[in-house]
């Protein structure tokens, strides 16, 4: 569980937004409050785009009650249309999820690992095997050193325990938080990206990790805020995501390359992204009971439109299959349009604004400080 979550006057903004299902109801504002003025400028332009998004979704929901807090999701390799997905605070345990149904058809236990302290990421290597990220650190570098497991894929689907084997990882610069840790599916090296609202580092291991002694992770990146990341099947792409947006990275010889935005829906507690096996399409997930996990096709690769084609959306940047295009992407999370995007500036200003004003009221009171935002 993520100890520095985002503030709470913009997650009020965004879930007026998001795209997430039916709306709820909030409970009665003055019509001379400022955040009663802002819910009013949101324009029913914005909520039919956010609804119809939501409807065209075609992902799924994790059935499972036991899976509460799904931190990371890879594809599978070995069974297609398979995702694998974990809770962070848990035994060392994962589930396998039909892509189709949300439903989970095997739960794989992991032989030969301490007790997991906080798992946060999942990848598929191209050897056959998945590697698991015990790489939280809720106190920002409170462990010396974090973990990741490693274990063969199964060839059949079933409730089973397998041998596993834990690898102790260290950073060269210092202890950190981490959520995201990515296994090019070309080299089968493993990357890691730390989590800072600052600005994270990207982390590269060894060529192969070993079981004996510490695998030292060198910082050869400058990333954002980063919850999750996956690399493209084919290896040339990577993409990044934290709790409001995403950001994919051309990826040549083990480095970073030119950047762009990537289309994210926002979710309650953004955790997880994976490419589908295909290349066709990103995964997104959250946390929850229940969680949605919410399917974006990638464009450029004919799953959707590429910005520059005809019909395509109006004022996106060029972005290709190679993810190097520079121009103006959509806003990150929008479901399209730019009705939608003027509603949440204006929500977004609307409530500042009023926090401006509730802060001044309560220095005129002198009772008491204003309120936290």
């Amino acid at each position: 569980m993520p100890l520095h979550r985002p503030p709470v006057a913009v997650l009020a903004a965004v879930a007026l937004l998001a795209p997430a299902g039916p709306a709820v109801a909030a409970p009665a504002a003055s019509s001379s409050s400022p955040v009663a003025s802002a819910v009013a400028a949101v324009s029913a332009a914005s909520v039919t785009s956010a609804v119809s998004a939501a409807s065209e979704d075609d992902g799924f929901t994790l059935t499972d009650p036991r899976i509460t807090e799904s931190s990371g999701l890879a594809a599978s390799r070995a069974h297609p249309g398979v995702y694998w997905t974990h809770n962070d605070q848990d035994e060392p345990r994962v589930f396998a999820v039909d892509g189709r149904t949300g439903e989970t058809v095997a739960t794989v236990t992991l032989r030969g690992v301490g007790k997991p302290r906080d798992m946060e990421a999942i990848s598929v290597g191209p050897d056959g095997y998945v590697y698991v990220g015990d790489i939280g650190d809720n106190l920002n570098g409170s462990w010396s050193h974090v973990w990741i497991y490693r274990f063969r894929e199964p060839e059949r689907l079933r409730d089973t325990a397998v041998d596993a084997t834990q690898y102790t990882v260290r950073y060269e610069d210092g202890p950190r938080d981490a959520e995201a840790l990515m296994v090019h599916p070309r080299t089968g090296r493993a990357y890691i990206a730390s989590k800072n609202e600052e600005g994270g580092g990207l982390y590269e291991g060894p060529a192969k990790l070993s079981a004996e002694g510490v695998n030292v992770f060198r910082r050869v990146g400058e990333v954002p805020w980063v919850t999750d990341g996956a690399f493209s099947p084919d290896g040339t792409r990577l993409v990044l995501r934290g709790y409001f947006s995403a950001r994919g990275y051309a990826w040549k010889d083990g480095r970073l390359g030119a950047d762009h935005r990537v289309r994210a829906p926002i979710l309650g507690q953004s955790e997880s992204v994976t490419y589908t096996a295909d290349g066709t399409a990103l995964l997104f997930g959250t946390e929850g009971a229940r969680s949605r996990v919410a399917r974006v096709p990638v464009e450029g690769t004919g799953a959707a439109p590429s910005p520059d084609a005809p019909g395509g959306p109006s004022g996106t940047g060029g972005t290709g299959a190679a993810g190097t295009g520079g121009g103006q992407a959509q806003g990150d999370g929008a479901p399209g349009g730019s009705a939608y995007t003027v509603g949440l500036l204006a929500l977004g200003a609307a409530l500042l604004l009023g926090l401006r004003r509730l802060r001044a009221r309560g220095g005129k009171g002198g009772g008491g400080g204003a309120p936290g935002a």
